[in-house]
């Protein structure tokens, strides 16, 4: 059995300025951004694209936006807005948490749509490109949920070596679904990707297994997590973050599939 070692959610003061871990993960994210893509332009492939350290900084800038407009937009809308529509002013109280991650998806596939127009570049290049800097951007924002005590497991066997006590729980042990959603909507995605990534594949076919590996990904992890609310389909009863994934899966494959009858087509005609 685990303690929740419920750390000070406030990092550090300057004066009256509070520093929440929550937003220092946000900035992590943003970093590993910037580092993984200076590492990601000198892999041949991509370098014969002609892609520079100025597009990511730029392309850090949309994103930014995209990722905190949309995340905080989709927990409102999505998960939880009659609370929200009761207190209005809490929108804005995004060091609190409350981000969700299919929103800043969405808020991302907008912001990186209208870089692709400025910067006159393929959009599906695009998100080829950022797709294996994502995950550890996550993996960092679920770290910062489970110092915000966010996010608690559903209810854990005593006999598992990790089931965590948490804080405002006392009658029984949880999972700790933020560390599971790090490890493996986070980090493991990334591995695969990244490896993935690091040889020439049709346009697109990047972009295409992050959105389905996440989605199966998310589906598995939400089992562990207790929901924000759930649906019933067909006597099924799925989590909200569940019921978010399934196009994700289902839109993945099909442009995955897609990408490489695009490229087999392409390369027949060349023949």
């Amino acid at each position: 059995m685990l303690i929740h070692p419920n750390p000070d959610p406030v990092a550090f003061s300057i004066g009256p300025l509070q520093v929440h871990w929550y937003g220092l993960m946000y900035l992590v994210a943003f970093i590993q951004f910037v580092v993984l893509g200076r590492v990601r332009i000198k892999q041949p492939h991509i370098a014969a694209k002609g892609w520079k350290n100025e597009d990511i900084d730029d392309m850090l800038f949309y994103g930014v936006l995209g990722v905190i407009i949309g995340g905080r937009l989709g927990e409102v809308l999505f998960y939880n807005p009659s609370f929200y529509f009761l207190h209005p002013a809490e929108i804005f109280a995004v060091w609190k948490g409350g981000m969700s991650f299919h929103g800043g998806f969405i808020g991302v596939l907008i912001a990186m749509s209208l870089w692709a127009r400025k910067a006159k570049r393929n959009l599906a290049d695009v998100y080829d490109f950022i797709a294996p800097m994502v995950p550890l951007g996550y993996a960092a924002g679920r770290l910062g949920n489970f110092i915000n005590h966010e996010l608690p497991g559903r209810i854990a066997s005593p006999d598992l070596p990790w089931a965590m006590q948490w804080p405002g729980i006392t009658d029984h042990l949880v999972h700790p679904s933020p560390l599971y959603q790090m490890l493996v909507d986070g980090i493991l995605l990334f591995v695969i990707l990244w490896l993935y990534a690091r040889k020439p594949r049709p346009r697109l076919a990047v972009g295409a297994l992050f959105v389905m590996l996440y989605g199966c990904a998310r589906f598995f992890t939400e089992y562990f997590r207790v929901p924000d609310f759930e649906v019933t389909f067909a006597g099924i009863t799925i989590s909200a973050g569940q019921m978010y994934s399934i196009p994700m899966i289902i839109g993945g494959a099909i442009l995955l599939v897609g990408a490489y009858q695009y490229a087999g087509r392409k390369s027949a005609a060349k023949a």
